[in-house]
């Protein structure tokens, strides 16, 4: 397994409660059914593939199910010149399973 470097911070769901409290922006880039069933408290929705006609703030946190499409997410925004981004590894999976509420619409 190699040590591959990301342009991006992968951290779990300790450091980004954390990031939270310090006024990371969290956006969700699940697909609207996936978003309808429960998200994070205070996310902002963004669908995967328009994120790139989405500008986000220079503090963003990506989250999806598990941590796949946020990890593609954060990359996509540090093309586009995001400064500190980070990649919810677990997501909304590990939210749920730490037993923390998720809002739903």
């Amino acid at each position: 397994m190699s040590n591959q470097v990301t342009p991006f911070r992968d951290l779990k769901i300790d450091d980004i409660r954390k990031l939270i409290d310090d006024g990371y922006e969290v956006v969700d880039v699940r697909e609207d059914w996936e978003w309808n069933k429960g998200h994070v408290p205070g996310a902002r929705h963004v669908v995967l593939n328009t994120i790139l006609s989405n500008p986000t703030a220079q503090r963003t946190i990506f989250v999806c199910a598990v941590g796949e499409r946020s990890a593609v997410a954060a990359e996509m925004a540090v093309a586009l010149g995001v400064q500190d981004v980070v990649s919810f590894r677990g997501g909304t999976k590990a939210w749920k399973e730490a037993g923390l509420p998720l809002e739903t619409q």
